[in-house]
């Protein structure tokens, strides 16, 4: 399998924030753990990681890795105390009905679809805050902050409210996104339209965090990557 090229946002001897590309896991793969993943692949140049958080292998964006196990403990604490700010982009199906909101709800595992996830009232606490950038005639572009960091929280939370991401087969209606879905007289010249985008619409773009020594406060930002932009543009030309 042929490496995707990585980005190392900032490094020093404590830790290590990657911008991760779509299609690569985090983690080893619970049943295929000679797979290679973010952590890995960082691991082969800067030597021992500690996973601090995860995104979706579909997700791209910015990862936070410690380089000991002090730097660890200290940023594992920062995330379960919520000293850690982690905003995303991400582009969900709909009209919005307002520029600003939260979702308050509790997510659980699918008791009957292990690895996936649903609101219940049973489930723990979930909170998603959101702004509205760009309103499209059949999406929109968000800045979204999450508040917790539970599994697929993004995806479950806006499903739940009438508004999954435009692209997600897991909670969402769309493998894929094709202009032709958009584009009036949309003609075809390949025998097969190629999608825009075939992953899910959402990028971490923002992390803020206390550096695990000086403590510092420290931002991290990623640009949105190619097919999200390659998304936007046409949105803008064929979807107002």
């Amino acid at each position: 399998m042929k490496q995707q090229p990585l980005s190392v946002i900032y490094e020093d001897d404590q830790l290590l924030i990657a911008d991760k590309p779509s299609g690569l896991t985090v983690i080893p793969e619970r049943f295929n753990t000679t797979k290679p993943c973010l952590q890995s692949i960082l691991q082969e140049k800067y030597g021992k990681l500690w996973v601090v958080h995860r995104i979706d292998r579909e997700t791209t964006g910015l990862v936070c890795f410690a380089r000991n196990e002090e730097a660890h403990k200290n940023l594992s604490k920062q995330f379960e105390t919520r000293e850690v700010r982690k905003f995303y982009k991400v582009i969900v199906s709909g009209r919005l009905e307002g520029t600003e909101g939260e979702i308050d709800s509790p997510i659980m595992e699918r008791p009957h679809k292990l690895g996936t996830m649903m609101v219940h009232p049973k489930g723990k606490e979930a909170l998603t805050l959101f702004s509205l950038e760009e309103q499209f005639r059949s999406c929109a572009l968000l800045n979204v902050e999450i508040k917790t960091g539970r599994t697929h929280q993004i995806r479950v939370h806006f499903a739940a409210v009438g508004h999954p991401l435009l692209v997600d087969s897991i909670y969402g209606q769309h493998e894929a996104f094709y202009l032709s879905s958009i584009k009036k007289k949309y003609k075809q010249s390949d025998p097969e339209e190629k999608p825009i985008i075939s992953r899910l619409t959402l990028h971490a773009y923002e992390l803020e965090l206390n550096h695990p020594v000086t403590g510092k406060r420290m931002k991290f930002t990623s640009p949105l990557p190619h097919d999200m932009e390659a998304l936007l543009k046409v949105l803008r030309k064929y979807d107002v």
